[in-house]
């Protein structure tokens, strides 16, 4: 392992041990930069934050930039907070440091059809139905038109998401002040707003766990297929 190596560890998603690979850009002095989780934040962490114990392996291109490039780029996105499981993962955010493309190949790998529902019990029908015959040709069309779909719910929750949590904890702080102050009245209020910002991050984290759950069951499908 070296400068501006692509690195990536195997990491368990979903309670499916061995299919998610977390990448990440080594920037040769013992530090990884990559979209770390769970603060799905672009950060440069020592190589232990990035391995958590588990075997490292190197990923190779054909063509690729020099390593210094390579280093710089990674730097060039510290900060950053788009995360995005489908469209701007580690994976992602790696490979387009080492060859300038934003590609991800396990997402190509496990998910080959999404249907346009974001109902998971209705995820249960066959993919192989979809996959055979005159269907197959039928399913790039059905994963592209999904994909948008999918991309502009997702985009739309999960910043919805994290700006409720930090209200969340902004409401909870101006309490605390306030009893401090002897403002009970204003305590009462912020505790208030607290709840309803509450209420509707819960509600949130309810839609992304949907939008997960669909993701382990074309997982899952996607795994029966292979076997």
């Amino acid at each position: 392992m070296a400068l501006g190596d692509q690195l990536y560890v195997i990491r368990p998603f979903l309670n499916l041990s061995g299919v998610y690979e977390h990448h990440g850009i080594d920037c040769g002095d013992g530090t990884v930069i990559h979209y770390r989780k769970p603060s799905e934040v672009v950060e440069r962490t020592d190589r232990a934050t990035f391995t958590q114990d588990q075997p490292v392996y190197r990923k190779t291109y054909p063509t690729a930039f020099i390593p210094s490039v390579v280093v710089q780029r990674a730097i060039s996105r510290l900060g950053e907070q788009r995360y995005n499981l489908l469209f701007n993962n580690c994976e992602h955010f790696a490979t387009w440091c080492k060859t300038g493309v934003n590609h991800s190949q396990q997402v190509k790998d496990f998910i080959p059809w999404i249907t346009t529902t974001l109902n998971p019990e209705q995820l249960e029908t066959p993919l192989d139905q979809a996959l055979h015959g005159t269907e197959h040709q039928k399913a790039k069309a059905e994963l592209d038109r999904a994909l948008s779909k999918i991309r502009v719910v997702w985009d739309d929750l999960q910043p919805r998401y994290k700006e409720a949590i930090a209200e969340v904890q902004a409401w909870e702080a101006i309490a605390q002040q306030s009893l401090r102050r002897d403002r009970e009245d204003l305590a009462r209020a912020a505790l208030h707003r607290k709840v309803q910002y509450q209420k509707e991050s819960d509600r949130l984290e309810t839609e992304l766990q949907k939008l997960a759950t669909m993701t382990e069951t074309l997982l899952r499908n996607s795994l029966k297929l292979e076997t």
